[in-house]
């Protein structure tokens, strides 16, 4: 017996030591896990259950000349409903009231409203849809209903924000105006004025504070952000949107008429460069044309005729032919090296001189002059090319601006057809954009600027960063030369390839262009590209244009003055004849102090908080709630919230009651 109570009591003691052993062995692991990777295991903890979250800045505006909107953001808000965070005396004593008030605004029955509530708060459902793509007023209304008001965490509304970018004048000069998105893949693709200034538009993002309530599901843990984001800057483009519509309404009038697959225009102002309006359209399977790419800056293409202003230059600049030089046109047919160059009439124009060869287009005539004049030295007529920048990009701050290519006589493929090739815009490419430059810079008495897209960078009413006038070259050729440029530019017009676009009403200086292309693959593959280049009024120009329309149908027409001339004509004479100052272009610098005056105009609004009603009409719609809710009005807006304010329900100098509401109409 006692043997048995010494075993029992031996047992005994090893059970103690083994459960001294474990606690001692659990405190010393607690005290590991506390003390020694207590921050890690914390850090891992809250990672799980609650994180910083981005809170995107508002992206600045891109606005027009005249200080219309091109692009703006618009949010766009969600609202949602934490069913566990009120207390139930919180809850059943707002639940009916904000039926009423959500029943009232987005419609259904009161009793549907508290039948969903109710059902979310017995499921402890913490992410119940209320209502999506909200406006910014519709969203200030329903956060103030009983109940919401109290918050997130008293009230449970859930608040979640994303950004709309729209386009005020729909789809007119989108490739233009531009974007920047991440692709599938991860990708930023950068497009247009919005993807070259992305870093003053983009702002800086702020953060907030969401805690995990489900999974894959978060909620503000307040209403306030950790970290205010810092809206971007505003960009002032150089588009004016009156030049803008005329350009795109007559391109495309144009491309369905003759069925083309694509086609741009450009409208530049002289003595800036500043582009007043720029439209690219192609067309889908469907026949619908829509600004597909930016062809004005990023196609590069052999010209054709048009690039005889070039020829012209050189000759006359060099002294190498005069206008009066008289040439034989062979019946229409010059060959060099077996290869041969025809005239577009088929039989020639007989004997003529420069002066009417240019005007004509006659590609004997030119490739004649300039073969005579310059095969012993190329080099010197492919310098004036280069000389001018057409042998590299513009140097664009818009991504994808094409590549252009001058053959040098240095270079592998050059053959002594090379340099007749040039003289009537063949073996060469180069943008349209590249091509108005240089009749531009004849307009503007042989000063070739760069073309710009944006006036300046404004934050507020204070400019951030101005863009001045840069010049590419300050005198192409000497003014002997341009004088006689100008008149022959006027003269194709007058009485040469483009005498069809002649008016009495206004003058217009310009050349044709009707050029193959894909001419080497092969049949089928051969297409025109109809082209026309110039400039208005013809005297004093004040803004150079081109315009490119490819592929039209050939049974309708595809000569650079039937088809794309008319373009170019519709332009001028809208400009010209269609507005009350006839013959006077609008001044820009008048419109920009107006812009200003709108900056300060707001700004100064905005900065004072007053008891009394401000008046809005007139302001944009984003700017006229912003004031008005800064001054302690509830808003609600009839109309479109990018449009203008042409009524407001109080009058302005009323006194503001406390929790007040005002009423907007926007055109």
């Amino acid at each position: 017996m006692a043997v048995k109570n010494k075993l029992h009591t031996k047992r005994m003691y090893i059970v103690v030591i083994w459960l001294v052993l474990f606690v001692f062995g659990l405190m010393y692991k607690l005290f590991y896990i506390q003390w020694i990777q207590g921050d890690e295991f914390r850090k891992i903890a809250q990672e799980r259950t609650v994180r910083d979250e981005g809170v995107p800045a508002n992206r600045g505006n891109v606005y027009s000349a005249d200080g219309s909107l091109l692009a703006t953001s618009i949010p766009d808000y969600t609202i949602r409903f934490d069913a566990v965070a009120p207390k139930v005396e919180n809850f059943e004593s707002n639940v009916r009231k904000l039926s009423d008030s959500l029943a009232l605004m987005f419609g259904n029955h009161a009793s549907e409203w508290e039948s969903r509530f109710r059902r979310a708060r017995a499921t402890k459902n913490r992410y119940m849809l209320v209502s999506k793509n909200l406006s910014y007023t519709e969203y200030v209304r329903v956060k103030n209903f009983p109940l919401f008001n109290l918050g997130a965490n008293k009230g449970g509304i859930i608040i979640e924000q994303e950004t709309i970018r729209e386009h005020p004048i729909g789809k007119i000069a989108e490739r233009t105006i531009g974007y920047q998105r991440i692709d599938e893949d991860g990708k930023i693709i950068r497009v247009g004025i919005e993807g070259a200034f992305n870093d003053y538009l983009k702002g800086v993002d702020g953060k907030q504070l969401m805690q995990k309530i489900a999974k894959n599901q978060w909620k503000p843990i307040s209403a306030f952000n950790q970290i205010e984001p810092q809206d971007g800057y505003d960009i002032v483009s150089t588009i004016d949107v009156y030049i803008q519509d005329i350009a795109h309404h007559a391109l495309l009038k144009q491309l369905e008429k003759y069925q083309a697959d694509h086609g741009c225009v450009i409208v530049m102002e002289t003595e800036t460069g500043e582009i007043k309006a720029i439209s690219n359209l192609g067309r889908n399977p469907n026949g619908v044309y829509y600004e597909r790419m930016n062809y004005a800056v990023g196609e590069s293409h052999e010209p054709g005729s048009t690039f005889k202003l070039m020829d012209m230059i050189a000759l006359l600049d060099d002294k190498k032919a005069d206008t009066t030089k008289i040439y034989d046109t062979n019946n229409g047919v010059v060959t060099y090296r077996g290869r041969k160059v025809k005239d577009s009439n088929g039989k020639g124009y007989g004997k003529i001189s420069l002066g009417r060869g240019f005007e004509l287009s006659s590609n004997t005539v030119l490739v004649q002059a300039v073969y005579d004049a310059y095969k012993d030295n190329p080099w010197q007529f492919v310098n004036r090319v280069n000389d001018m920048g057409l042998n590299k990009p513009l140097g664009l701050p818009i991504i994808g601006e094409g590549k252009p290519k001058i053959p040098q006589p240095s270079d592998k493929d050059w053959s002594p057809i090379s340099l007749p090739w040039m003289a009537f815009g063949y073996g060469l490419s180069i943008t349209p954009l590249q091509t108005l430059t240089l009749y531009n810079a004849v307009a503007n008495n042989g000063e070739m600027v760069r073309p710009i897209f944006v006036k300046e960078i404004k934050n507020w009413n204070k400019t951030v960063k101005r863009f001045e006038k840069e010049i590419i070259h300050p005198k192409i050729c000497s003014d002997e030369a341009l004088v006689q440029i100008k008149q022959l530019l006027e003269r194709a017009v007058k009485y040469g390839t483009g005498k069809k676009l002649y008016s009495p009403n206004f003058s217009m200086a310009g050349k044709t262009g009707t050029a193959q292309v894909n001419y080497n693959k092969g049949d089928g593959e051969m297409y025109y590209a109809s082209s026309f280049a110039g400039f208005f009024p013809a005297d004093h120009p004040k803004y150079s244009c081109v315009v490119v329309v490819h592929k039209p149908n050939v049974a309708k027409g595809f000569y650079g003055g039937d088809v794309a001339g008319p373009v170019f004509k519709r332009i001028a004479q809208k400009i010209y004849t269609d507005v009350p100052s006839t013959n006077e272009v609008k001044k820009i610098n008048g419109i920009m102090e107006r812009h200003e005056k709108q900056y300060a105009a707001y700004e100064g609004k905005a900065q004072v908080k007053s008891s009394k009603t401000p008046d809005v009409v007139g302001m944009s719609g984003m700017d006229a709630i912003a004031l008005l809710e800064n001054n302690g009005l509830h808003v609600r807006i009839v109309g479109n919230i990018i449009g203008k304010v042409k009524k407001q329900s109080k009058n302005p100098g009323e006194s503001i009651g406390r929790n007040e509401s005002i009423t907007i109409e926007l055109s």
